[in-house]
């Protein structure tokens, strides 16, 4: 639950100063906010926090995904690359924006292949999405070099790392534009809400108009006087949200040191199971250690050996199995994709076997994900807890 586990008076008094404004918009009403802007100082002190130059919030993730990819003029007739691994989200702002998503496959650190890239790419290909899955990055400079040798855009989706790093740079802030989700179990809660994150001033710019119905945000006239360039809607993350943010957001170092402790002791007994492998970590140093994946041989072993821990009272995923982190699981996107698919001008030839959404065409995601299971890190496990879950551990190992 990460930062749901740590809401306290930190949180109640930033929300507290908010509602005795009565000023829940974050823009306008100046008179009224007695200078508090709550969105917008939580925003400064993430992208403070992650060393860009901007940040935007938004009222989720899902959003954040969508006004990424219009701010980067990705709409109908483009392509873009998405892991096979990740959630609905990822491929579901990808349609609505009128592009189309293409699966490509995973690696060993459960996120996207980079040699999928040219592997996968059309003419119309125009971004790829690394999704930094379950708390650790993707091989993002080997992603970010075959990207640019093709000349696409990089959007990461790190709703789920965010406070990790990748060699020292936080996830979110290596690609063109970074995204995250605040929902109510991700590292830091709003209880929903999203960022945007990037360098470039234009593609910011672009974010914030849209994120709000297309206003410029010009401090010089009233709101109701403001221009516009482009069309928008509203994705506006309110004061609740951004004082709820500012209150996680001191608390994400800790939250991460925390998961690192607690993950290091299971995984420490996990390392005892005969045949038990850990996921690749591209930065092991820089692991939020939200989730800690390990695989076995066999997908039945792994199945047999989830059935035993749950049996001990310990909880695992097996993602291979998980109705929404798994492409070949979405029957409503795959009835969905078959009707877009038809629009597709197959007499090209270089579209041959790469606008395809079947297990076949991800034959390491099938095999991995069926033999992974993931243990859920929380902050306040606590040793009893901890040692509860090595005795499980153990207990279950000897009944393989």
């Amino acid at each position: 639950m990460a930062g749901a586990e740590l809401i306290g008076q930190e949180e109640i008094k930033e929300v507290v100063e908010i509602l005795e404004t009565g000023v829940l918009m974050r823009y306008g009403f100046d008179a009224q906010r007695k200078g508090m802007f709550k969105v917008r100082e939580f925003e400064e002190a993430f992208a403070k926090y992650c060393g860009t130059n901007y940040a935007l919030g938004v009222t989720s993730g899902s959003a954040a995904l969508k006004v990424a990819l219009t701010a980067l003029d990705i709409g109908p007739g483009d392509d873009v690359l998405v892991p096979a691994f990740t959630f609905l989200a990822t491929y579901e702002a990808v349609m609505e924006v009128g592009a189309i998503p293409i699966m490509v496959d995973i690696d060993e650190t459960l996120n996207l292949d980079p040699k999928e890239i040219a592997k996968k790419k059309t003419p119309y290909t125009k971004a790829v999405i690394p999704v930094h899955m379950c708390g650790s990055a993707a091989c993002i400079d080997t992603i970010l070099e075959e990207a640019r040798k093709h000349k696409l855009l990089v959007l990461e989706d790190n709703a789920q790392g965010c406070g990790a790093n990748f060699k020292g740079k936080k996830l979110g802030s290596f690609g063109d534009m970074g995204c995250f989700s605040f929902d109510y179990v991700k590292t830091v809660t709003t209880g929903e809400g999203g960022m945007v994150i990037t360098n470039n001033k234009d593609l910011y710019h672009r974010a914030e108009w849209y994120h709000d119905h297309g206003h410029d945000h010009n401090p010089k006239v009233s709101r109701a006087l403001e221009g516009r360039t482009i069309l928008g809607f509203n994705y506006r993350m309110n004061e609740l949200q951004g004082a709820l943010g500012l209150a996680q957001l001191r608390k994400l170092d800790y939250i991460c040191s925390e998961q690192r402790k607690n993950k290091k002791i299971i995984k420490d007994a996990l390392a005892q199971v005969p045949g038990v492998q850990f996921r690749k970590l591209p930065d092991p140093e820089g692991d939020s250690a939200t989730f800690l994946a390990f695989n076995l041989p066999e997908e039945g072993v792994a199945l047999t050996y989830q059935k035993l821990l749950a049996a001990e009272g310990v909880d695992t995923v097996c993602y291979k199995n998980n109705l929404w982190h798994y492409v070949p699981n979405w029957e409503h996107f795959l009835a969905r994709s078959t009707a877009i698919s038809k629009k597709y001008p197959f007499a090209d030839p270089s579209y041959k076997g790469k606008i395809e959404y079947s297990r076949a065409s991800i034959p390491y995601a099938e095999d991995i994900l069926g033999r992974t299971l993931v243990i859920q890190i929380m902050v306040k496990m606590g040793q009893e807890k901890l040692d509860s879950i090595r005795k499980a551990i153990g207990k279950a190992a000897k009944k393989m």
